[in-house]
């Protein structure tokens, strides 16, 4: 076993501005690290840095349009960090920005490294106590073990919130004082980056988090224009919760199985498979085992089930590397890939356990939120 550093926890508050402020000073290192990361992965597909900031600002109106505060959070990231503005468009927008790089590219044999994970959540019905549990394994680019933090956000307009997320990034996966949570994967379709303008997926996220009832959070899933696949988990722990399969330009929905429901990286709602064609698949064939072998350990404790149960589902090593908690391994596109993050969630009392690279190291820390009982009675209604 080898020991991480936990995912440093940075507390933000104030205005958009200040919050991307003090979020930059705070993860300015890691910041630095994941835009070198893939400002170089943009280089081997022809991008240099004057064309990623030409691509940068063209983001900016689509962005503008979704939230103003958004493009003014990453303004004040920039000044923390002292770093380009284009840099932290490249850590929200890093699947759009190195997707579209890539489609362009006459080498079109480059793909992209696929951001996978394997995620799980269980309705109060299920759960030991009559709490409602969500997590997943966030599997991407072993060096993200660094480059990842913890955001507490307090606000004035809204829930407050806690989501881990990569430094520079406005979310990714996480929950508000309301009591929503959301975990994220990675999907691939034929009508991938096809169709524009779209939103990148971290403001989606950012969006839903922020959201007051669980109807808001729904809203922004479905109605969102997206450049890419994506599925997105989104729970309330007043005992509802539902899985989103993202195409650009449809969503299919999946409720829980008797209060389970697990989702890894391929599409699984019939709806879906019959309209799209999964071309995630062939880079990610383990999703299939993956989703199973979470299913198959969680299913026989319905009614029993804990974070410890979650924890050791999560930890099964079955068929490694290519498992359901990876070790860092080269990919078949020679960059280091393995299970970056664990996080657990009692999203209905502010509970979120993060572990980096657990495959490794198996070391949580445990982050809070003070709930706010009467928002999650209300995001319920």
């Amino acid at each position: 076993m080898t020991t991480y550093a936990p995912f440093p926890l940075i507390d933000l508050s104030g205005s958009p501005r200040e919050r991307g402020r003090t979020h930059g000073k705070a993860a300015a290192d890691r910041l630095r690290r994941g835009a070198k990361m893939y400002a170089e992965s943009l280089l081997k597909s022809g991008v240099d840095w004057k064309e990623l900031e030409r691509r940068a600002e063209a983001m900016v109106p689509a962005i503008e349009k979704f939230d103003p505060a958004y493009v003014e959070e990453m303004r004040g990231i920039a000044e923390g960090a002292n770093e380009p503005f284009a840099a932290v468009v490249l850590m929200n927008a890093r699947t759009e920005l190195v997707v579209a790089a890539r489609k362009q590219q006459a080498a079109q044999q480059i793909a992209q490294v696929p951001d996978g994970c394997t995620a799980a959540l269980a309705l109060p019905e299920a759960s030991a106590d009559g709490v409602l549990l969500h997590g997943q394994n966030w599997d991407w680019r072993a060096e993200c073990a660094e480059t990842g933090v913890v955001l507490r956000i307090r606000r004035d307009d809204g829930p407050d919130i806690l989501t881990f997320t990569e430094a520079g990034g406005l979310a990714r996966s996480g929950m508000n004082s309301a009591g929503i949570g959301l975990t994220a994967n990675a999907l691939e379709c034929d009508r991938d980056y096809q169709r524009g303008p779209g939103v990148p997926l971290p403001f989606i996220r950012r969006k839903v988090l922020e959201a007051a009832h669980l109807a808001f959070a729904v809203h922004t899933v479905v109605a969102t224009p997206k450049l890419g696949s994506n599925h997105m988990a989104v729970s309330h722990c007043g005992g509802e919760a539902f899985g989103f399969e993202c195409a650009p330009d449809d969503t299919f929905w999946i409720a829980p199985d008797r209060g389970l429901y697990v989702h890894a990286n391929h599409w699984i709602a019939d709806s879906a498979r019959a309209k799209v064609k999964d071309t995630g698949l062939a880079e990610t064939p383990d999703s299939i085992y993956r989703d199973k072998r979470v299913r198959d350990q969680l299913s026989p404790k319905r009614g029993k089930l804990t974070l410890e149960d979650f924890r050791q589902a999560f930890f099964d090593d079955w068929g490694t590397p290519h498992s359901v908690c990876r070790p860092p391994r080269l990919s078949n596109r020679g960059v280091k890939t393995a299970t970056t993050a664990m996080i657990l969630m009692r999203p209905g009392e502010g509970h979120l356990e993060a572990c980096p690279m657990p495959a490794l190291n198996r070391q949580f820390t445990t982050y809070t939120l003070t709930p706010d009982r009467i928002a999650q009675k209300q995001a319920a209604e």
